[in-house]
């Protein structure tokens, strides 16, 4: 593995799940990792916090800082990058990870959710990394990931979650953007997005826990594919829309199966926005 020692990776939303999942693979190449989320208490609805994941981490060999943030408030994004940049002597890896989701039309999604997903999907997006610019400008090998589609304007997904495509098609635009913008920074910036769904709370929500299981993959391998992209060197890939598979095929991983909730289980679940 790379090692990822003195390096520092900031990100949002990763008291469990996938967020959780690309923390713990940074801590074991030895990053400082900063968990910065809302989750601070445990409830029966949802497993994990921001102090459970940095104990993890310390204990997967990274050193941790939890910040609580909701990424819809500019002044608190702006003050927890401030605390990890203090705390580790910079930022090399902005990862946007924190989303909301709304599987649902127009005529059924009210105001107040589609707000939300706007302002935690591609809203925050910008306010991270307009706040982490300072520091990714001064850092030897720099990276920004946000986990968002490959911008697909079928009609079979415009027709039946457009207010949710919209949030996490303009992730995608605004990153690509600024792999172009940044270039001369030498700032990487990249979209990931899982192939299949991925057993999270937030699929479990929606689908039962149960079926959830039998057409997943664990949140492994976007922390494997993720890994494989913020540690590529610094200009080498950017402005790319990759799925996990594709990142992890990029570096010959073409076996996939370990990755399976089920063992053996080969009917996978295609995730959203993929044909």
């Amino acid at each position: 593995m790379k090692n990822m020692q003195g390096r520092t990776v900031f990100i949002t939303g990763g008291s469990r799940g996938i967020g959780r999942a690309i923390a713990l693979k940074a801590a074991q190449a030895g990053a400082n990792v900063v968990i910065a989320a809302k989750t601070a208490v445990e409830t029966t609805k949802l497993s994990g916090t921001i102090y459970s994941v940095a104990e993890e981490i310390e204990a997967a060999g990274g050193n941790a800082l939890p910040l609580i943030l909701d990424v819809r408030h500019e002044q608190q994004v702006q003050l927890a990058i401030q605390q990890a940049a203090s705390n580790f002597g910079g930022i090399d890896v902005l990862i946007n990870n924190a989303g909301a989701i709304a599987l649902t039309g127009i005529e059924s999604t009210s105001l107040k959710q589609y707000d939300l997903i706007q302002n935690i999907n591609h809203r925050a997006t910008f306010i991270c990394a307009q706040a982490a610019l300072p520091f990714l400008k001064q850092s030897e090998n720099p990276h920004i990931l946000s986990l968002s589609p490959p911008v697909n304007m079928s009609p079979k997904w415009l027709g039946i979650l457009s207010p949710y495509a919209l949030s996490k098609y303009g992730m995608t635009i605004l990153t690509l953007g600024m792999a172009e913008e940044f270039r001369h920074y030498g700032i990487s910036c990249n979209t990931l997005w899982p192939e299949t769904y991925i057993a999270t709370a937030a699929v479990s929500k929606n689908l039962g826990e149960e079926n959830t299981q039998h057409v997943s993959r664990k949140p492994e391998i976007m922390a494997d594919a993720a890994y494989t992209i913020y540690t590529t060197a610094k200009g080498e890939l950017s402005g790319h829309s990759l799925t996990d598979e594709q990142a992890l095929s990029r570096v010959g991983i073409t076996d996939f199966e370990d990755y399976a909730c089920i063992e053996g289980n080969t009917y996978l679940q295609k995730d959203f926005f993929l044909d």
